[in-house]
């Protein structure tokens, strides 16, 4: 079974994170899409980022519906600051059978060649890269890749989908919580009652 991974810490999950996770379980070459919770780092400030638990239940609620969408807490499991590379060796020790492949923006595939052990992930791993807004054309079109290190273009484990640009953020959806705006239609509608319940993101 090949796995896609999709990081985020989904704070709160929002329709465009739906939109990106289905594209790729229905158009790229996936059985399933995971989407891995990241932990709340120890090492940081806190700030907004609500507690791993209700972040993964509310990524619980978001997918149900969706058979070929999965939530993860995998990296609850593993001791912190973690990297990616070392989810993928985890995963892959305890899923044998399973393929695993990245998920990203082509936003966060600029900075893949300062990832830890990128190298090892590249050789063992597919990546399936999705346009963020600022790498459409006037056409809608995704350009070619631009970045400062040339070695991702028309590499064969990288493989550019082109998914819907859906710029929606987190803080977007947080910040207009804290100003009492309306922002159901940006959320799965058990997220957004979800959030309404437990008054999050009102202070």
């Amino acid at each position: 079974m090949k796995i896609g991974l999709y990081f985020g810490t989904f704070n709160p999950i929002h329709v465009g994170h739906l939109i990106i996770a289905n594209h790729m379980a229905e158009h790229a070459d996936l059985d399933q899409v995971w989407m891995v919770v990241t932990p709340h780092n120890p090492l940081k400030k806190k700030s907004t980022l609500l507690d791993d638990y209700h972040r993964l239940q509310m990524v619980h609620l978001a997918s149900e519906d969706f058979p070929k969408i999965k939530p993860s807490d995998i990296e609850f499991k593993l001791s912190q600051p973690n990297y990616t590379v070392n989810t993928l060796v985890h995963l892959q020790e305890k899923y044998p059978n399973y393929e695993f492949s990245l998920i990203m923006g082509e936003d966060n595939l600029r900075s893949l060649h300062k990832w830890k052990n990128y190298e090892a992930i590249l050789a063992h791993h597919e990546i399936y890269v999705y346009p963020r807004l600022e790498t459409k054309g006037r056409t809608g079109e995704a350009t070619a890749l631009e970045t400062e290190n040339t070695t991702f273009n028309n590499h064969p484990k990288i493989h550019m989908i082109d998914a819907p640009v859906v710029e929606i953020s987190s803080t977007f959806i947080r910040d207009n919580i804290k100003k009492g705006k309306n922002v159901q239609p940006l959320l799965p509608a058990k997220v957004w009652e979800y959030i309404d319940h437990n008054n999050f993101y009102k202070k």
